[in-house]
């Protein structure tokens, strides 16, 4: 028996309405898928070798033409294998209509990681707060975005969540944000010594920025001490609890050697005695 490859190639596998699809059209929508991998592979490479962009630019320009190959590559695939898109949408018009009715949030969601990946208001790689959530953006896709708390746990957001609610951007435009610690003292204390102090302990901290400077003031009468607070710029957003409990253990070592009490709350009970 002759082999003939044209006749293997047009052989019919199935077929849909009037159109066939033969051997050969699913051969070469194969070869189209896998030229379209090592394409986006070689993309890739490229954006994430240059060093003009940062790692939020690599990861949004990428996403971007990576979901351009997808649209453009799923029409193409089906021409290749006689298949007519637009005759395909317009049998179905109706039954997009309502599956679109059901799934309007994600369709919201799409639209929203759309413009996430657009406009950069939010990169992989930002610290957000929504919500009192503090959180490290990890990964944006077109309908959720998965980002990591302080405790180290992973949650996927709605796109929507962060294109209609108050984000605030830790890191939006400078990485160097300021904090601050509280801390009370006694009213016999040398306030001058104690500010020197808390001053002095930010200095000694490497994580603290030296610019903008540290500064200590003195913010209430309470009760029971007078009420300072630390003010400091630091880059580590994401772990800056770490470094305010370094810097409060710091204080009160210093405190203490400096016979400077840190007063609490006490109460007086008044018995009846009859």
């Amino acid at each position: 028996m002759d082999f003939d490859l044209k006749k293997i190639l047009e052989y019919k596998l199935f077929s849909v309405g009037k159109d066939s699809i033969e051997l050969s059209s699913v051969l070469f929508l194969i070869l189209f898928i896998v030229a379209i991998s090592f394409t986006l592979r070689i993309l890739r490479k490229i954006i994430y070798s240059t060093s003009k962009l940062d790692d939020s630019k690599k990861f949004t320009i990428f996403s971007l033409i990576k979901y351009v190959f997808y649209v453009v590559g799923f029409i193409m695939g089906m021409n290749m294998i006689g298949i007519n898109v637009s005759v395909l949408l317009g049998a179905s018009a109706a039954l997009l209509v309502g599956v679109g009715l059901g799934l309007q949030n994600i369709f919201s969601d799409f639209v929203s990681g759309i413009v996430l990946l657009l406009d950069s208001s939010i990169k992989v790689g930002d610290i957000i707060e929504t919500d009192k959530l503090v959180c490290q953006v990890k990964e944006i896709n077109l309908r959720t975005t998965t980002v990591l708390t302080r405790d180290d746990k992973y949650i996927i957001l709605p796109n929507t969540i962060l294109t209609k609610n108050s984000v605030l951007n830790w890191t939006h435009t400078n990485p160097n944000s300021r904090f601050d610690i509280q801390v009370g003292v006694s009213y016999s204390a040398d306030i001058h010594q104690v500010m020197k102090i808390l001053i002095d302990t930010a200095k000694q901290n490497e994580k603290i920025s030296l610019a903008p400077p540290a500064f200590v003031r003195l913010n209430d009468y309470a009760d029971s001490s007078l009420i300072f607070n630390l003010y400091f710029w630091a880059e580590d957003v994401f772990r800056v609890e770490n470094l305010k409990s370094d810097l409060r253990i710091k204080i009160f070592e210093e405190f203490k050697k400096n016979n400077i009490d840190i007063p609490f709350p006490q109460r007086v009970l008044h018995f009846n005695q009859e």
